[in-house]
């Protein structure tokens, strides 16, 4: 009994842990195209061959543009609702996946008080301009509970925001 629900504990901590790295990820392979290009460009250049320099000189640009587009995502000031119509288009994003927390479900209403085990770190939705959320504001933090997200003050306990249904 103890096993299983130590494997339980830790199937809930994993996900969410694992689905707010992707950006991080993300920046840290346009990071790396942008060095792979560097050095094509080296070796086009000891090379001598001005057409081959001309041609790695725009995949450098082209992966350095992508990597300010990825990046300045992250700061976007995204509104309530942009992350509908986001949705609609990425639908893997927000698929439910095997989520599961040691406790059931509760409907959580705006202004009420609720317990730290369900706004604990290993819930927190550590990237929100992923999934296009507006900024959570000093003290608080976007957390999953099964579909919905929550906004929670983090100091209080009280809950700003809620999204129901937020996940499929």
């Amino acid at each position: 009994m103890r096993k299983l629900m130590t494997m339980m504990l830790l199937g809930a901590v994993a996900m969410p842990a694992a689905a707010s790295a992707q950006s991080q990820r993300e920046l840290q392979r346009d990071r790396q195209d942008i060095r792979q290009e560097k050095r094509q460009l080296d070796s086009a250049r000891d090379r001598g061959d001005q057409r081959d320099i001309r041609e790695n000189r725009g995949d450098v640009r082209a992966a350095q543009r992508e990597y300010r587009e990825d990046f300045n995502d992250r700061g976007h000031r995204w509104g309530n609702n942009d992350w509908r119509n986001y949705r609609t288009y990425n639908r893997g994003l927000y698929a439910r996946g095997n989520w599961r927390a040691p406790f059931r479900y509760t409907t959580f209403r705006i202004g009420g008080r609720i317990g730290p085990v369900y706004f604990g770190s290993a819930y927190w939705i550590r990237d929100p301009w992923r999934y296009r959320l507006p900024a959570p504001g000093y003290g608080r933090r976007w957390v999953r509970h099964y579909n919905d997200v929550i906004l929670v003050n983090y100091r209080t306990g009280r809950v700003v925001n809620v999204i129901r249904g937020f996940y499929f």
